[in-house]
This record gives structure tokens, sequence and C-alpha cells, in this order.
């Protein structure tokens, strides 16, 4: 399937996109108009962009429906504050009411059942259910078109943040497995963070792994070893030692094909024994 975005109708091609770029992570939007008057819409167009200054973006969306912009929009080029929420299963039901298109003037804590609380810097109140609320200074807003569907890209600085000691480690850092938290995806489809969904994988921050393009020409070409069976070997550090190819070599028989041998290979990293994975793939190869 291939999609010229200039050929289709933007609320379908809205759902592909948002199928696409997914599952995203949910800005619970709490701002004030010119005269105080308190809003809270979720948006999730949002993500962080950088830690000095510490600034996170989000996207009120023009209506691709009948061009209007959001109220949060309005109220952030007014005012140049915004309070940012993140929503977790415990609130996602109030998150979605908050997302009906209420008039101008309504109060959306209200609305929701979720209680305002004052914040320290800035003017727009934070969700005190919420797990972690960010206060905001809007440093600029891009505006990517003037038709609905376009964007409107809101820069926020972090100027303080409030988080829930509940969703902390023994050593103040923030643990995934206490937050619970949701994201959107396309349509009406959402995400769960569970902890079953939850998965380590390292980062190469200073080392350097050898590389897929570093191992045999029939590892790389197997059928018995998955794109991330080549990501985990790649990412060793070093090629088998002498002592290691000798010990891989015991594992091997005259006759083994170069897909069995694969296969073997797949076997070993599905134990977590990745170094040995490596010196059958190159012993074989001599």
């Amino acid at each position: 399937m291939k999609i010229n975005p200039a050929e289709m109708p933007i609320p379908k091609l809205h759902q592909y996109i948002l199928g696409s770029v997914s599952p995203r992570p949910i800005s619970f939007a709490s701002t004030v108009d010119a005269e105080g008057n308190p809003n809270l819409a979720p948006f999730s167009f949002f993500t962080a962009v950088g830690s000095n200054p510490p600034m996170v973006i989000f996207s009120p969306a023009r209506s691709g429906r009948d061009n209007t912009t959001k109220h949060t929009l309005d109220n952030v080029e007014a005012t140049k504050e915004v309070v940012i929420n993140i929503v977790n299963f415990p609130i996602v039901e109030q998150m979605s009411l908050a997302s009906s298109p209420y008039p101008k003037g309504v109060n959306e804590f209200i609305k929701a059942g979720l209680t305002p609380v004052a914040s320290e810097k800035v003017k727009p109140f934070r969700v005190k259910e919420s797990i972690v609320s960010m206060e905001c200074i809007v440093r600029d807003v891009i505006h990517t078109g003037d038709k609905g569907g376009a964007g409107n890209i809101v820069l926020c600085e972090i100027v303080l943040m409030h988080i829930d000691d509940a969703i902390l480690d023994a050593d103040g850092k923030m643990d995934p497995y206490k937050m619970d938290l949701v994201a959107r995806m396309g349509g009406e489809y959402y995400a769960r963070i569970i902890p079953s969904s939850i998965f380590v994988l390292p980062q190469p921050k200073t080392e350097v792994g050898i590389g897929v393009d570093a191992l045999p020409a029939f590892a790389r070409d197997s059928h018995q070893l998955t794109g991330n069976d080549l990501g985990k070997l790649g990412s060793q550090q070093t090629l088998p030692t002498e002592a290691e190819l000798i010990a891989a070599q015991q594992q091997l028989t005259s006759d083994a094909s170069s897909e069995s041998i694969c296969a073997l290979a797949a076997s070993l990293i599905r134990e977590g024994n990745v170094r040995m994975a490596l010196a059958v793939l190159f012993a074989a190869a001599k």
C-alpha cells in the first residue's frame, strides 16, 4: 500500500498518520484564558525535546471538520502559560470526558470530576490526580498551516515539576512499573503500559558494537535469525576470542548446514548466551 497525502481526504490521512505514529503519550494540558477561566484538554501530539533547557512540545491541531482552533491554543497564545499533566490508567476515563467539545468557558475540571490545585509559578491549575505535572512557560507557538488538520506546535519550557512520590523507586528514580501509564494509538485505541509489556534494552552510550555487517554472510542471510537476533549479535563489542572459538567448535558437527548452525545460534540467543552464539557462527565460517 502506498499513500500520497495530496490525493487522500484529510480525515482518512489523519487516521493513517495516528495509527502509524503510536503509541503516543498524552499531554493533559491545563490553561486559563485572559480572564483566568480554566480549561483542561488532552493532546497526544506530545513529546519531550530537550533537558537543558527542559522543553516539551504539544500540538492542539486545527479541527479537520470546521477549521476552528482549540481553546487551549487560544489560551496559550494569550497567556503564554500551561501546565502539562501526565495521564495514567486511573484517570483515563476522566481524561477522555474532558476531551468533549464543551463550549468556551465551561470548566472541564468540574465536568471531568478532577481536582484543580494551584500552581506555584504559573496561573493554570495542575491536576491533583495526575502522577506528574509540569508547570511551563510557553516560549513559542509554531503554526504549520491555516487549514483544517494543521498543527500548532506549542514549545514549552518546564519551570517546575511535581512528581508523585508513590511512583519513585528507592533511589528516587521514576519506576515504570508503578506508573500505569497510558498512550494514544489510532482511532479509539489506547495502550496501557503494564508490567509484562516493559522490558530493558541497554543503550550503547559509549560502546560500539561490531555491527551486523561484521557477521558471516550466511548468518546475515539466514531465515533462522530474526532482526532482533542480528541486532544482539551486532551489538557485541568484540569478535569472538580464540578460546571462545575453540569452545564453539565443540558444538558443531562436520556436516552441519548453514541453516542448522544459525538455528543453533538462535537457540543460544534465546538462552541468553549471545557470546557463544556469536562464536558458533564465526567458528562455522572458518
